[in-house]
């Protein structure tokens, strides 16, 4: 009998979660323990936002380091995975119609590593990123994942990469005492409460939830690997959430298992 592979969607947060080792990281950590070994991964990240819908086939994908600012040893982090060209041609079948491409410049960025860094921290097992389609509204994201759902029987290990609630400008750098805004709250608990209700209409459709949308998903980029993983969901399937928390008042830490 196959082994159904869960599907997670990942809150990544802070690039320096690589280095870190807090209830984030070892709440990743604990979810790599608990899950069957893949396969391979597919990352659905949050940084590969490009008009275009691309797949990497490279068979050694490089550590981007995609970001500015930080501390000298973080720029020094490699995840040497290898890639799939094998999973590349696979998945780029199963998103037609849409008119998928490969890619051997892309490799895995920040929101693909700084995860899998701590979920499978000896980078042997093959992953390959997605990218999300700037040009697409958020229903064909949703349908995008329902395409990849097979993968799911076949050792493939989707997640996505992001934040439900992602508003840099009200983040608070290093200060772990701020209280998390109240919108923020609001945003977070009505998507879980939608996600286990399996009304997938609302989290697609978040610009209709008013100012409290406005605020927590000011750019697409970080939301839209959620509805990914939620096309993946087979019907009545078991859904938790392994990894809680909002960082820095405006960042949700939040993971979201189906399976």
């Amino acid at each position: 009998m196959t082994t159904l592979m869960p599907t997670t969607f990942f809150g990544h947060g802070n690039p320096m979660n690589a280095l870190s080792r807090n209830v984030y990281t070892d709440d990743w950590a604990s979810i790599g323990k608990s899950i069957p070994r893949p396969r391979a991964v597919l990352a659905v990240s949050a940084h590969w936002y490009i008009p275009a819908c691309a797949v990497t086939a490279n068979p050694a994908p490089r550590t981007i380091h995609d970001f500015g600012g930080f501390l000298r040893e973080l720029y020094e982090v490699t995840y040497p995975a290898p890639g799939s060209p094998e999973l590349a041609r696979q998945v780029k079948d199963l998103l037609s119609p849409a008119a998928a491409r490969f890619d051997e410049t892309w490799g895995l960025d920040h929101g693909t590593w700084t995860v899998l860094t701590h979920v499978f921290p000896k980078a042997d097992i093959p992953v390959v990123q997605l990218s999300i389609d700037e040009r697409q509204p958020p229903m064909f994201h949703y349908q995008m994942g329902k395409r990849l759902a097979t993968l799911r029987e076949e050792g493939v290990l989707v997640i996505g990469s992001g934040n439900i609630v992602h508003n840099l400008h009200t983040y608070a750098w290093g200060d772990r005492r701020i209280q998390t805004f109240d919108w923020a709250v609001r945003f977070e608990q009505k998507g879980q409460d939608f996600i286990l209700e399996g009304d997938d209409a609302q989290v697609v459709f978040y610009q209709n939830l008013g100012r409290d949308a406005m605020l927590a998903v000011p750019t697409p980029d970080h939301y839209l690997p959620l509805l990914y993983m939620l096309g993946l969901r087979k019907e009545n399937e078991q859904i938790s959430f392994p990894v809680p928390g909002v960082d820095g008042g405006s960042i949700s830490m939040l993971a979201v298992q189906m399976g």
